[in-house]
């Protein structure tokens, strides 16, 4: 028995293994996972990866993965099955978004696919937080990364309906994800057609409602510039204002002492996550700090915010005097044409509709393609308007 063990070993010092192989195999077959044992060590010592996927493609799959060689590990993933390619998918994706590089963890979502894995939510989370804390990301260049990301938002909301996490909280806060990665694209898409110059501002208006996930600082700045370049001034001054007030807030460490009065009887959220660091720069809190101090001084600006005939905030979905909630505008977050339980308001719609049509913009006609596969059709398909 020592003999065959021995002459085994030579064999494998000699790296002669296919004549190792056979002699465990005709004279002592319990030595050939031995054989195989130091057959896998040697490949990884080696070095030689490529050899060892025919023989263990789990640790082939691992040294891929520790030498960063990802494409070829994703490639040799792809050739197994859907669980063990996504393992390595998730890994990737960890370690891209560690390195600052959500769009490319992004990119492999868009590849693979959005599996509804419990144990990949912090990782979705994670990459949609990311890419939103982007700065400068709101003009027409970035319509693909968000279109992207509200493609990837929307398989993954439909394969959690299909699966236990349906309706779960996890689920909820996935599908107001998905909402937000809309408007970020829909306003990316608007800003590239002069025909719908407002549009971007009632978008970040609307932005100001999802401040649980949307940085605070950034979605007032972009909601203020937005007002101010379409002329809406009093909205303007007041987002301002209370985005220096964040500011203001993060420097001394504490949002407590913030001043909501102006957002009384709003769905804006008053309590938000305090950030680890701010959006914007401390070039653009100057820059707006000088124009909200001209404004004051003017005093030429009521400091309300627009009522409507509800007698409530014009961009707010919950009436101040009856509670009622209205639904959010599949196009712009305010109220309302309906189609299964989706609406959208007639006057922004045909606004859009009409700019598609006369622009050919391609971002604006993918808008309209997702709005139909997300809501199930268009207006001219089972829409009715109020």
């Amino acid at each position: 028995m020592n003999l065959i063990k021995e002459a085994i070993d030579v064999f494998i010092e000699g790296e002669e293994w296919n004549k190792a192989k056979r002699v465990a195999k005709e004279l002592e077959p319990r030595y050939e996972d031995y054989v195989d044992q130091k057959y896998k060590e040697h490949l990884k010592n080696q070095g030689k990866v490529d050899s060892l996927v025919g023989v263990d493609v789990m640790a082939a799959l691992d040294m891929y993965a520790d030498r960063g060689q990802w494409e070829k590990c994703l490639e040799t993933a792809s050739k197994q099955n859907f669980k063990i390619l996504q393992k390595y998918v998730a890994l990737y994706a960890t370690q891209l978004i560690k390195e600052e590089e959500a769009p490319k963890a992004l990119q492999l979502y868009v590849q693979h696919g959005a599996p509804p894995n419990p144990q990949n939510f912090n990782i979705y989370k994670r990459l949609f937080l990311d890419l939103i804390n982007f700065p400068d990301t709101d003009g027409p260049e970035s319509y693909r990364m968000w279109a992207d990301l509200r493609n990837f938002l929307l398989q993954l909301c439909e394969n959690m309906s299909r699966s236990a996490e349906a309706n779960s909280p996890a689920h909820e806060n996935f599908e107001q994800m998905l909402l937000i990665a809309h408007y970020y694209a829909t306003r990316s898409a608007s800003k590239g057609v002069v025909q719908l110059v407002s549009l971007p501002a009632k978008l970040s208006v609307s932005l100001l409602r999802h401040t649980e996930l949307v940085p605070a600082d950034k979605a007032f700045y972009e909601a203020g510039l937005a007002c101010r370049a379409v002329g809406w001034e009093n909205m303007a001054f007041i987002f301002l204002n209370h985005c220096l007030d964040l500011c203001d807030a993060f420097d001394e460490g504490t949002l407590e002492a913030l001043d909501h009065s102006d957002f009384l009887d709003t769905d804006i959220p008053f309590e938000v996550p305090v950030p680890t660091k701010l959006c914007v720069t401390d070039a653009q809190r100057e820059q707006i700090r000088d124009w909200v101090l001209m404004v004051s001084m003017d005093n030429r600006l009521e400091q309300v915010l627009p009522r409507d005939e509800r007698n409530s905030y014009e961009a707010s979905l919950v009436a101040a005097n009856t509670g009622l909630r209205s639904l959010p505008c599949v196009l712009t977050d305010k109220i309302e044409f309906s189609s299964a339980g989706n609406v959208a308001n007639k006057k922004d719609w045909n606004s859009f509709l009409l700019a598609t049509k006369s622009t050919y913009s391609p971002e604006c006609q993918d808008v309209l393609k997702f709005i139909s596969k997300w809501c199930g059709g268009l207006p001219a398909s089972g829409f009715s308007f109020h």
